[in-house]
């Protein structure tokens, strides 16, 4: 798998969940998909441009693969969504961070779940720790850095298990992280070329 570069990675993320919620943003992100089934010597549109700036002119060809996977992957979660509020009840935003973390794309998890938990206190705060350390720790692993994934897995899994948050049951989902922390252990510096995307748990859900 091929790592976006910081400056496009953190723009896509920024589109994919403005797209929660800003119109504008999920046409941009409508055009990206559009754009992803051109050629790929095609010319990426101007409003494209202008809205990725220069580290989608620059950049995008060389990363075309994994941004256009990312793309895909995050239209599945918006293609038929309702557009949300700007800053919905932590219940709802949970809602959209497990289709986010379901879909694999982890950094927009961390990204969108991070206010709730500046703002949180007690239990909550330890729980929401748990899944945003859970979610990073399967992103550090999609970008090689095997080490800090298998450190963040576990310390998430632990802050998550036994706990509830907004009527959900954490502690299933904490201790479906353990096969996947165990199996990057277990191949090693390899874990994130060998890895089994299949033993990450589905993030858990409301009633």
């Amino acid at each position: 798998m091929i790592v976006l570069p910081l400056p496009l990675r953190n723009r896509l993320a920024e589109l994919i969940l403005d797209s929660l919620h800003d119109p504008k943003a999920r046409a941009t992100l409508s055009a990206l998909v559009r754009f992803c089934g051109e050629p790929e010597d095609a010319p990426a549109p101007p409003d494209l441009v202008s809205e990725f700036a220069a580290a989608l002119r620059n950049e995008h060809r060389r990363f075309r693969e994994e941004l256009c996977e990312r793309t895909l992957r995050a239209w599945e979660v918006m293609r038929d969504r309702p557009l949300a509020g700007r800053e919905p009840a932590l219940a709802e935003a949970l809602n959209q961070a497990a289709d986010l973390f379901d879909a694999r794309l982890f950094f927009e998890v961390h990204e969108l779940l991070e206010p709730y938990w500046i703002r949180a206190e007690g239990a909550a705060r330890e729980a929401l720790q748990g899944l945003i350390q859970i979610a990073v720790g399967f992103q550090h692993l999609a970008n090689h850095n095997v080490d800090g994934a298998r450190m963040l897995l576990e310390e998430g899994r632990a802050r998550a298990e036994g706990k509830r948050l907004q009527g959900r049951d954490l502690n299933d989902f904490a201790r479906a992280v353990g096969p996947a922390r165990d199996a990057i252990v277990t191949l090693g510096k390899g874990a994130s070329r060998g890895f089994d995307w299949g033993l990450v748990p589905r993030f858990p859900r409301g009633g």
